[in-house]
C-alpha cells in the first residue's frame, strides 16, 4: 500500500506560479516512477509530468519550458513547479505513484489560474 498526499495547490493570477507537492508513505520502496495527472471540468484525465526513480523526465507538449517535476527520494516527496500560468492549465491536479499492480492516486489538489 502507498499513500500519496497533495498539497500547494490555489488561486493564482495568469503568468504567476505555484509548486505542488506529493508526499508519499507505505511501501514506498515498490514505487517506480510518479507523476502528475490533470482534469478540468468535461475533461479527460492527462498526463503533465513524469519522473522515474533514476531522474528521467517527460512532459506534456502544452507545458514544457513552463513546469519542472523533481523528486526528492529522501523526502519521498515529488514536487511539480509550475510557473508562467495560464488559464487553460485550471485543473484538479493529482499525483500518481507508478508501482505493481495498479498504481496509486492522491486525493487531488485544485489548480485555479484566473485571467
Amino acid at each position: 500500500q502507498v499513500q500519496l498526499v497533495e498539497s500547494g495547490g490555489g488561486l493564482v493570477q495568469a503568468g504567476g506560479s505555484l509548486r505542488l507537492s506529493c508526499a508519499a508513505s507505505g511501501s514506498i520502496f515498490s514505487i517506480d516512477s510518479m507523476g502528475w495527472y490533470r482534469q478540468a471540468p468535461g475533461n479527460q484525465r492527462e498526463l503533465v509530468a513524469r519522473i522515474t526513480r533514476s531522474g528521467s523526465t517527460n512532459y506534456l507538449d502544452s507545458v514544457k519550458g513552463r513546469f519542472t517535476i523533481s523528486r526528492d527520494n529522501a523526502k519521498n516527496t515529488v514536487y511539480l513547479q509550475m510557473n508562467s500560468l495560464k488559464p487553460e492549465d485550471t485543473a484538479v491536479y493529482y499525483c500518481k505513484a507508478d508501482h505493481y499492480p495498479f498504481g496509486s492516486w492522491g486525493q487531488g489538489t485544485q489548480v485555479t489560474v484566473s485571467s
